[in-house]
């Protein structure tokens, strides 16, 4: 790491940069250069070393389904959390939109979105739709 990156580095937070690029609608996950690994969810050290060796990266936003999980809350709609295996090899855990949380599948490829902050007060944050409709229609 640079001085310059450093400097950069110190005045905000992991979650503030990682916050900034979902703004900008890109998935940032940090890299061990050391470890050589990918690192989600940011960090000021890597988890797998302890040194300060981690460099921003950006996703090209797709994924597969690891797992799924319905929830069913007292009021309102069903929803899906699933856990998202990211191409570049880091796992996060977000939602699947676009398609009903039944039929959110393990294996199913998608695509990252952000999903924008609703007001001041929230943060923006992913989101995945399926590559492919439910009756397997390409959404491409």
């Amino acid at each position: 790491m640079n001085a310059q990156t450093a400097a950069a580095g110190a005045a905000r937070s992991p979650y503030a940069v990682y916050l900034e690029h979902l703004k900008a609608g890109r998935l940032a996950y940090q890299y061990s250069t050391v470890a050589g690994r990918p690192v989600f969810f940011p960090r000021v050290l890597c988890p797998y070393t302890g040194l300060d060796c981690l460099e921003w990266r950006t996703s090209g936003g797709m994924g597969t389904v690891y797992s799924t999980s319905v929830v069913y809350p007292r009021k309102g709609d069903p929803y899906n959390v699933a856990l998202i295996d990211c191409d570049e090899g880091f796992r996060l855990m977000s939602r699947v939109e676009g398609v009903a949380p039944l039929d959110v599948a393990i294996g199913m490829r998608v695509r990252f979105e952000t999903h924008a902050a609703e007001s001041d007060d929230d943060d923006p944050y992913p989101i995945f739709r399926p590559l492919q409709a439910a009756g397997g229609a390409s959404n491409d």
